[in-house]
């Protein structure tokens, strides 16, 4: 075991590498840098390629583990309560700190800008709210996953959780072969993972090398201004509810997560680490079913960094135009644009499209201005993602522990590192077996089994698939592998 956590350990330092490769790259040679683009398109694609089994045996795999119907709806509806409030504070931070800073005073808009603008603004053409909800339904019962499309996946993933949990006994075997699966993709997805420096190099060069330094320098008021304001949400807003709520320390959470921090920092796309979130907070000693649901729910809906973004540039594009927004037309521009902007949380450059497409339905003058910022999107994508992820971290804990479902002497033990995640876990066949979930009690399988609602009844634990494979050290295994 120590092997494979160590091979593990070497491919991160291997991405770190490759970043700073890429950085130098960009800078000594552009041209050829620029061309490195497809290394960094193809890694993210193979990710995104995982997203929706991913997405699709985590949730039915949770709703199956409860025995009541009332309880999924519970978290869920606790879990969207919670994501508008924080979309909402993210929003009004965002605007607080654009008003202040009126980040595009001075700016000249050139013609090579209103031309990027423009194409943006067709790339994200206005939607409406009923073709929202009417895109939500898949063509068919499988075009979800041939798409790619995260709400319809996560629409057939509830109808088909459900409908397992109301078959009873009948839909075990299901359950069973569903979590067979999930390891499969878990062992794909730990495949793809070894490309991870290989999709980093490619991406950081071909972003250095088609800004350049003089693009950060004369945008860098923004670039600043955001980056300080995702700062403020994060540790300021979110670590003072997590430390009030549960006693956790938001530091602490974070340097969990570092890796698929610098995963995401390499992507830009938050997506990239969506199953290693899963597993992580599995492992940190939130019950399945919390996390089944929270976390890919939050993927699509919790977009606290896209708020802060679609703030923030519609009052610099504004700004920079010469036709500052009143107060009244800035909030119903940005509730329109946190509407259309979800789903795309996983999308890199799809904040850019809905600026554009929100900016063309509401004042379509300001759109040339959005090429304004075309040039340093990718680095603000990157604080987009990690913001999205944190706050995605942060509901999954505090409503695991509204709801009851946090074993916090688990957690306590994994922030303070005597529990350590082990990254085998995530494609090893041999320890998917785990505890019931903390609080789950009548709800729980009879057996006593994992939580999966596959438990063979009296069946032994080991033979039972899990959910999300989660480190031994976690539940009752009690220690590392």
């Amino acid at each position: 075991m120590a092997a494979r956590r160590d091979r593990t350990h070497y491919l991160y330092i291997a991405v770190i590498a490759a970043v700073v490769l890429g950085i130098a790259t960009g800078f000594a040679a552009p041209g050829v840098a620029v061309e490195l683009k497809p290394l960094g398109t193809g890694f993210v694609n193979l990710i995104k390629m995982m997203i929706s089994p991913v997405i699709f045996c985590t949730i039915v795999l949770g709703i199956g583990s409860v025995r009541k119907a009332a309880k999924v709806g519970a978290v869920g509806g606790l879990a969207l309560g919670y994501f508008m409030v924080m979309s909402t504070v993210a929003l009004a931070i965002g605007l607080l700190v654009g008003n202040l800073l009126e980040p595009g005073s001075g700016l000249q808009l050139t013609e090579a800008a209103r031309s990027a603008g423009e194409a943006q603004a067709k790339a994200g053409g206005a939607e409406s709210t009923v073709d929202f909800l009417l895109g939500i339904v898949p063509t068919t019962l499988v075009s979800a996953f041939t798409g790619g499309e995260v709400l319809q996946t996560l629409l057939v993933a509830l109808l088909c959780g459900f409908a397992l949990q109301a078959m009873g006994r009948a839909g075990e075997p299901l359950l069973r072969g569903i979590g067979h699966t999930q390891k499969l993709v878990f062992r794909v997805l730990a495949m793809i993972m070894w490309v991870a420096p290989v999709g980093a190099f490619g991406a950081i060069a071909a972003v250095v090398g088609a800004t350049g330094i003089d693009a950060l320098t004369s945008l860098a008021v923004i670039m600043i201004g955001f980056y300080a304001t995702c700062v403020l949400f994060v540790f300021v807003v979110l670590g003072t509810l997590l430390r009030v709520c549960t006693g956790i320390s938001v530091f602490a959470l974070l340097r969990y997560l570092g890796r698929e921090f610098l995963l995401i920092l390499s992507t830009s796309s938050s997506e990239s680490a969506l199953p290693r979130l899963i597993a992580k907070m599995e492992h940190l000693g939130v019950s399945r079913p919390v996390t089944g649901i929270t976390v890919p729910t939050g993927y699509s809906f919790n977009l606290d960094g896209t708020a802060i973004y679609l703030t923030m540039s519609s009052l610099f594009v504004a700004e920079a135009m010469g036709t500052p927004l009143a107060l009244g037309e800035q909030i119903s521009l940005l509730l329109f644009m946190v509407i259309a902007s979800k789903g795309a949380a996983g999308v890199t450059g799809a904040g850019l499209a809905t600026l554009a497409g929100g900016l063309q339905s509401h004042r379509p003058e300001l759109v040339d201005g959005v090429g304004l910022i075309v040039g340093i999107d990718r680095f603000m994508s990157e604080a987009r993602a990690l913001t999205n992820f944190a706050g995605n971290a942060v509901a999954t804990v505090l409503i695991g522990s509204w709801t009851k479902e946090l074993d916090r002497e688990q957690a306590t033990e994994v922030l303070a590192g005597r529990r350590p995640f082990d990254e085998s876990t995530l494609t090893d066949d041999g320890h998917g077996a785990h505890s019931a979930d903390p609080g789950e009690g009548p709800d729980a399988p009879a057996d006593g089994g994992s939580g999966t609602g596959g438990d063979r009844p009296g069946a032994t634990a080991p033979s039972a698939p899990a959910a999300v494979p989660l480190p031994a050290g976690g539940g009752k295994d009690g220690v590392p592998v």
